[in-house]
C-alpha cells in the first residue's frame, strides 16, 4: 500500500532500558527551537524560510513530514550578520548557537549555523564532519545562508570547483584534529565574493560554501519564487517559507513530490521504503551525553 502512512509515534529513533524515543518526541523538541527562532526573528525584523523537506512538510502535512527528524531554514546573506547579533542579544538561555563567526572550530562545510537546545543530545549520521564545537551537541535546527547565484553556469562551476578542491583537504585534516582555520576563512571568502559579484542576478540558492547538495544537483531558483518569504501553517503556528512554495518544491524534488488526490483521499507519493528518519544515530532528550569528541 503506497498510500500507507505510519503514525509519527511509531517511527522509533532509540529504544533501550531507559525507554523509547520516537520521531514525534524529537519533532516536538525541534519545534521548541523553531518557536524561539521565530520569536527572535520577529522581534528583530529578520525574515527566514523553512526549506527543503521542512517546506515539503508545509504543503503536504501543514507541519512535519511524519518521518522527518529535522528542520532546515535559510537566512538571506544580507540578514545573516544581523541574525547573529540578534541571537547573541535575544536568544533564550535554554538555547545556544554555533557558527564559524563565533567559534573557529565550527566546520564551514556543514550548514552555516546550528541553533541547539540545552540539556539534550543528538549524534548525526555524518561520519566525515563531526561537530568540533565544545559548547555541545544538543538537538538543533540547521541554518543555511541563501546567496545570489550566477546566471552563467561556467562561472558558477568555476567558483564551486575551488571549494570542491579544498573539501577533501579540510575533511582529512579535520578528522586528524589538525586546525583548518585558514582554509575555512578561504572558503568563506570565496562564497562571499561570489554572492557579491552576482548581486544583480535573478537567481538564488544555498551558499556555495556548502557544496554537498550541489553534487546531487541541487536546483537554483528564481529570486521571484524565493522572495519575499510568506507565512504558512506549520504544526498549528505560522512559519515563513518560499514565496512560490509549490513551484520550488517541484523544481527541487520533482513533479511527483506533492501528495495526490485519488478521488477519495490525499495519497503520499514517496515509496514506503523511503519513509524513514535519516539523520539521527543517537539521541537523549533529558540531558547531555557522556560522549566526548
Amino acid at each position: 500500500m503506497n498510500d500507507c502512512i505510519k503514525d509519527r509515534e511509531t517511527y522509533i529513533l532509540k529504544q533501550d532500558e531507559n525507554g523509547t524515543i520516537t520521531v514525534r518526541d524529537l519533532q516536538l523538541e525541534v519545534l521548541s527551537i523553531m518557536d524561539e527562532i521565530h520569536r527572535v526573528c520577529e522581534k528583530n525584523n529578520i525574515k527566514y524560510a523553512l526549506i527543503a523537506g521542512s517546506a515539503l512538510g508545509i504543503v503536504n502535512y501543514k507541519g512535519f513530514i511524519p518521518w522527518d527528524d529535522d528542520i532546515d531554514i535559510c537566512i538571506k546573506r544580507e540578514d545573516y550578520s544581523k541574525f547573529i547579533e540578534a541571537l547573541k542579544k535575544d536568544l533564550d538561555k535554554n538555547f545556544y548557537f554555533q557558527c564559524f563567526e563565533t567559534d573557529k572550530r565550527y566546520n564551514v562545510l556543514i550548514p552555516n549555523m546550528k541553533i541547539r537546545k540545552r540539556n539534550t543530545y543528538i549524534e548525526e549520521r555524518n561520519f566525515l564532519l563531526k561537530n568540533r564545537c565544545k559548547s555541545g551537541d544538543g538537538i538543533f535546527v540547521d541554518v543555511v545562508v541563501y546567496d545570489n547565484m550566477s546566471e552563467n553556469k561556467f562561472i558558477d562551476e568555476l567558483y564551486r570547483s575551488s571549494i570542491k578542491l579544498l573539501m577533501p583537504i579540510m575533511v582529512f585534516l579535520d578528522n586528524l584534529h589538525i586546525p583548518t582555520t585558514p582554509l575555512k576563512k578561504l572558503v568563506e571568502k570565496i562564497a562571499l565574493r561570489y554572492t557579491n559579484k552576482n548581486k544583480n542576478s535573478k537567481l538564488a540558492s544555498q551558499t556555495i560554501a556548502i557544496p554537498w547538495e550541489k553534487f546531487l544537483k541541487e536546483p537554483v531558483f528564481l529570486k521571484e519564487d524565493v522572495y519575499p518569504f510568506k507565512l504558512y501553517e506549520f504544526e498549528g503556528r505560522k512559519f515563513y517559507s518560499y514565496n512560490n512554495i509549490e513551484k520550488i518544491l517541484k523544481q527541487w524534488y520533482g513533479d511527483n513530490c506533492l501528495k495526490k488526490w485519488d478521488g477519495k483521499k490525499w495519497v503520499e507519493t514517496l515509496p514506503i521504503n523511503k519513509r524513514k528518519p535519516k539523520h539521527t544515530v543517537d539521541i537523549n532528550l533529558k540531558g547531555e551525553s557522556s560522549y566526548k569528541k
